[in-house]
């Protein structure tokens, strides 16, 4: 697990800060509202790797959802600035697993940890296709050995 302080085995992260409406009632992100900002390390740590524009499969191909886990641990406020440490944990036939870990920047505080499953899927014909090898062979030289085949 992911521990205060601790970047781990992250080499990206992207900062967000807290808008009211990511609040709830009693003024704090709860944890389904950390889904935009995990999508928005993911779209950043693409940009930085310049896989943003890239054709990662065919006309039609899309990464979908297929797993969510998030564990809370504290508490984020309005105003408060996020850091999302991301990184592809590990990189399948057909799927891509992601970890992120987010931490309120003023005081390095663990908010949650999570992990995502997302597929290649073809939307026409609702199935699974492979990841393009240009595309798994851009984010293992940026991962290292640290990403599992």
């Amino acid at each position: 697990m992911t521990q205060p302080g601790d970047r781990g085995s992250f080499k990206f992260s992207a900062t967000t800060r807290v808008g009211f409406s990511d609040t709830d009632a009693q003024g704090i992100v709860y944890y389904g509202r950390y889904l935009p900002y995990f999508d928005l390390a993911r779209v950043e740590y693409h940009r930085s790797l310049g896989l943003l524009g890239m054709d990662i499969g065919a006309e039609g191909e899309e990464f979908v959802m297929r797993a969510c886990t998030i564990e809370y641990f504290a508490p984020a406020v309005f105003d408060d600035v996020v850091e999302v440490r991301v990184r592809m944990a590990k990189i399948g036939s057909t799927s891509a697993t992601w970890k992120f870990a987010a931490y309120r920047q003023k005081d390095d505080v663990l908010l949650v940890n999570a992990t995502q499953t997302l597929v290649l899927v073809d939307l026409d014909e609702r199935k699974a296709v492979p990841i393009p090898d240009s595309y798994r062979e851009a984010i293992r030289a940026f991962e290292g050995d640290s990403l599992a085949a």
